[in-house]
């Protein structure tokens, strides 16, 4: 649906456009941002997301920018300016940013060609990643009213699909809606005891690379080095490691150099590998949204792959006390606000749009707090929009001049021991009067043939003389807040909003329990009805269908039963006895009563209270 898609938008037409995990999303606004003349403004709350597009866009010679939290105020100020008087093509940024102050003074003058609003769901507080901030976004369109709307997601129920349309403020909607059936993917759940040996199982029988999700960090490395022990190519990845770590172990998956990944949902939200054989889930998700999400990075490629959940009785329990945790009580969320402004030292009135290196360890043990509670009130607090949370990203060493070409030779010419210096960083790196560079000092050091803290040494005096703006690399955590710190008692959250998303997120946490448990019920079929898709075929390859299959019912036998049944319940009143002897036809009875209970243990087959049988759909 690509193609019309992107003629949609280009006829200027707001656009929702709703493609699985895989479905080739970004491709549906850089073609048009490409092809029409201006900036294309993409909107997204994935910063890590946001760093890998705008530099693929570099590698591919087109002009990108990204703003995002850890940048310093030059920063933002010289991208924008370069949206506004420059030739940039396309401008990442998070729901947050799009309404602050700097760029809503600036938005009337860039020459915007599409809004593009990537992870739309979270406009929806019907949707499992509702985020306030993006009920903001149509603010901006009174800014840009002529500008079309392209809005993206994965995953959306019916309800959520119409929100999105209303929140976003839709003129001429077009609805794009490629089924959410992945007939590569076979769905497969284990009810289990035993999981490691069942994981060893599935890594040595299926070949190809994997991934293995688990729910918290430290089981990442403990199942990681258990199949290693057992000569498995594997390592594991979390939020908590290091840039460098991360990007290296993602290198080495990507490249297959390791074969299977062991990691938190922290990976695989835009990594583009389209040869994934099987994606494990060792623990419950805690909504069918981010399962298919997650399950859905396997199989790209068109050909076959697993998606297998293992579970038992007591990861039921687990996610049952997951949601209640993950809803601490709203005197908590104020409490630990309340410390966060005194942790950075911000008076009341202050600290809005400054970002600040956050520990989250050392803060729960300053203040005698749970890391769970304190991750939980965070994640609510973003929600609300209060503050943003970023994980340790790579933000490499950038540098831009401040000062003209004439002023920097007049710079050289009274301050010769900078000299060389300041040659070999023109001759080096391109741009560097016009935008914030990355540079790498180890490259610096080696060609200057001087170690590297002269390098930095150097850099920084040129910094304090006012000559370049340096920005020295950066890995750790972040939070900014949004707004000014308020005194926790003017905290606005409200109680009636807390608890209808309480109450969403269990119904969501039902749902994939009852996903788990069914053992009558196609797990395709499961997942597209809780997307709204209804009538579609069994997948015959999930554990559920295999179970049919082994009873002799083959696929096409189960379609050709359900032609022959469904006009007859539709037009006269049968009860199964009735049923089977009104019907004469060369398939025997067994395999007859097999696809019947398969299709009331489905209920697209309801019995009333006089047993009489009704086609439901």
């Amino acid at each position: 649906m690509q193609e019309d898609i992107i003629r949609s938008t280009m006829e200027g037409k707001d656009t929702l456009a709703l493609l699985p995990t895989g479905g080739g999303k970004s491709l549906c606004y850089q073609v048009p941002g490409m092809a029409m003349d201006g900036l294309c403004i993409v909107i997204s709350p994935l910063i890590a997301l946001m760093k890998d597009q705008v530099q693929a866009l570099k590698d591919k010679g087109i002009k990108a920018v990204g703003i995002y939290h850890g940048l310093s105020k030059m920063e933002i100020d010289n991208a924008v300016d370069n949206c506004v008087y420059g030739d940039v093509k396309f401008l990442y940024m998070s729901p947050e940013r799009l309404t602050t102050d700097l760029i809503r003074s600036r938005l009337h003058k860039m020459k915007v060609n599409l809004l593009a609003i990537d992870e739309a769901h979270c406009i929806s507080q019907w949707g499992y990643d509702f985020r306030p901030p993006y009920l903001r976004i149509a603010e901006a369109r009174e800014l840009i009213p002529n500008t079309p709307v392209l809005a993206l997601t994965a995953t959306a129920t019916k309800k959520v699909v119409a929100d999105i349309q209303e929140k976003l403020h839709f003129k001429d909607a077009q609805v794009f809606q490629k089924s959410f059936e992945r007939k590569n993917l076979a769905y497969v759940v284990f009810k289990e005891e035993d999981k490691l040996r069942r994981l060893l199982r599935i890594c040595t029988r299926v070949k190809g690379t994997g991934v293995v999700y688990v729910r918290n960090r430290k089981r990442t490395r403990e199942i990681s080095e258990w199949l290693r022990q057992r000569g498995i190519s594997v390592d594991f990845y979390h939020a908590g490691l290091t840039a460098k770590e991360r990007d290296a172990r993602q290198d080495a998956w990507m490249k297959e150099r390791t074969r299977v990944i062991v990691s938190t949902n922290a990976f695989g939200m835009g990594i583009d590998k389209a040869n994934v054989r099987f994606v494990v889930h060792m623990d419950l998700p805690d909504s069918p949204e981010a399962y298919f999400q997650e399950a859905g990075r396997g199989g790209r490629d068109g050909y076959k792959a697993y998606a297998v959940l293992l579970f038992n009785q007591s990861d039921i329990i687990d996610l049952k006390q997951f949601h209640e945790r993950s809803f601490p009580p709203l005197k908590e969320i104020k409490r630990i606000y309340n410390s966060l402004g005194n942790y950075f030292q911000l008076a009341i009135g202050s600290g809005k749009d400054q970002s600040m290196p956050f520990d989250l360890v050392n803060f729960a043990k300053n203040y005698s707090m749970d890391p769970f509670l304190v991750f939980n009130a965070l994640g609510f607090l973003e929600k609300e929009g209060y503050l943003a949370v970023s994980e340790a990203l790579s933000n490499p060493s950038r540098i831009m001049f401040v000062v003209d070409n004439e002023a920097l030779y007049r710079f050289q010419v009274a301050n010769p021991k900078y000299d060389a210096f300041t040659k070999l960083l023109l001759r080096s790196y391109t741009g560097l009067f016009t935008e914030f560079t990355k540079i790498k000092e180890d490259e610096i050091a080696k060609r200057a043939g001087v170690p590297i803290d002269t390098v930095k040494q150097m850099l920084q005096e040129m910094h304090r003389m006012e000559i370049m703006h340096y920005k020295p690399q950066n890995e750790d955590p972040m939070i900014t807040f949004l707004e000014e710190r308020m005194a926790a008692a003017d905290l606005v959250i409200s109680r009636e909003v807390y608890k209808e998303r309480k109450v969403f997120a269990r119904k969501r946490m039902k749902a994939m329990t009852r996903y788990a448990t069914s053992e009558d019920k196609c797990r395709s079929l499961l997942l597209l009805a809780y997307f709204g898709e209804k009538g579609g075929q069994r997948c015959g390859q999930c554990d559920v269908c295999l179970e049919m299959n082994k009873a002799g019912v083959s696929s096409y036998e189960y379609e050709q039963i359900v032609i022959l049944i469904k006009p007859v319940i539709e037009q006269n009143e049968h009860t199964l006895e009735s049923l089977m002897d009104f019907l004469d036809i060369n398939i025997s009875e067994k395999k007859m009563l097999t696809v019947i209970r398969y299709l009331k243990d489905q209920e697209t087959i309801v019995e009333d209270k006089n047993r009489i049988l009704r086609w439901k759909q």
